[in-house]
């Protein structure tokens, strides 16, 4: 089974949740930029919540199916359609052979997950399938999908196929149809377009001005046109130093808040170097790197302390939360 690209849209990579265990050789984990949809994505097409599927920017792709498909959409709403009928998100699709998948205007969020059952098939390299543009690794060739690709797609699992024949019959005029269930708010969010942000103080908090620390926490900043997936530069004020010694390079992270001699702060995202140079303000906390990739361009955001603990207990929520979905899918289905 395949998926045939007819238009590859504005940036469109196989992702899935990251190549570990090579930082300390200077290579990147990379992976989805908000790794939470796509693993609601694969649970709800019955994958493993690692499989590879492919991340969706902006501007989607078309897509032809080449067989008979379980699919879910996930994270942005960037107005997907099947053969030109709106369809949902965060839910089991099934298409025909010969269904096309499109996206129109968008309309929350930046970034759309498409999950299918059995995961996209592409190699692994060291141990991911996830594509690392700046170094031409993993996905399909290491680069951004292109019209006339071909993407071949694993067996689906056993719960696939229960999934699959749980949903409605095709009706007449449909070479498709949705289950009428979804996960819940809490795990499917819509993107907002100016997020709270929520961060701890960074190793080097304490060499900033108290007017400029005060500044991080209660100003916008705007993302500026300087972003891709290894971070957003973003617009605000000026951020500064009281201290000019330089820095030891040392680790970084998705969603490190760094701050160049200039001022202006940049957050790192999923392809973000391994290790920087630059003073660390803050991180950015992990249950809300999913809002911080669905940001676009032009957007802004503000910047919330919150404390080590409550970082804790919100990513254990989170957890929970997918969990929960996890266990409902396999107990529905006696699995």
């Amino acid at each position: 089974m395949s998926l045939r690209i007819l238009r590859p849209g504005l940036l469109t990579t196989v992702q899935d949740l990251g190549r570990f265990g090579y930082q300390q050789d200077g290579l990147v984990v990379s992976g989805a930029m908000d790794a939470v949809a796509l693993r609601v994505g694969n649970l709800l097409v019955g994958n493993a919540e690692h499989a590879a599927g492919l991340e969706i920017t902006l501007l989607g792709p078309t897509i032809r199916f080449g067989a008979a498909h379980l699919i879910a959409l996930t994270g942005a709403h960037l107005s997907p359609t099947l053969d030109g009928q709106p369809v949902g998100l965060n839910r089991p699709i099934r298409v025909r052979a010969g269904t096309t998948l499109a996206f129109g205007a968008p309309v929350a969020g930046s970034r759309t997950y498409l999950a299918v059952a059995g995961g996209v098939a592409v190699p692994v390299v060291l141990g991911s399938r996830a594509t690392y543009l700046r170094a031409e690794l993993g996905g399909l060739h290491g680069r951004a999908l292109r019209a006339g690709d071909e993407l071949p797609t694993g067996e689906p699992a056993p719960l696939s196929q229960q999934l699959l024949q749980a949903l409605p019959e095709f009706q007449p005029e449909k070479n498709w149809s949705q289950a009428r269930w979804t996960p819940g708010p809490d795990l499917c969010p819509v993107p907002r377009p100016n997020p709270i942000i929520r961060a701890l103080p960074g190793p080097e908090y304490g060499q900033f001005s108290v007017g400029s620390q005060r500044a991080f926490w209660q100003r916008p900043f705007t993302v500026s046109p300087q972003a891709d997936r290894m971070g957003y530069r973003l617009q605000g004020p000026k951020l500064e130093r009281l201290v000019d010694t330089e820095l030891l390079s040392s680790a970084v992270a998705f969603g490190t808040v760094q701050v160049p001699a200039g001022g202006q702060a940049i957050v790192l995202l999923a392809d973000h170097q391994t290790t920087g140079g630059y003073p660390r303000l803050a991180q950015v906390i992990s249950v809300d790197f999913a809002a911080l990739a669905q940001v676009r361009p032009g957007q802004t955001l503000r910047f919330q302390e919150v404390s080590l603990a409550d970082a804790q207990a919100l990513y254990l929520a989170q957890e929970r939360r997918v969990a929960a979905l996890r266990r409902a899918i396999g107990a529905f289905f006696k699995i």
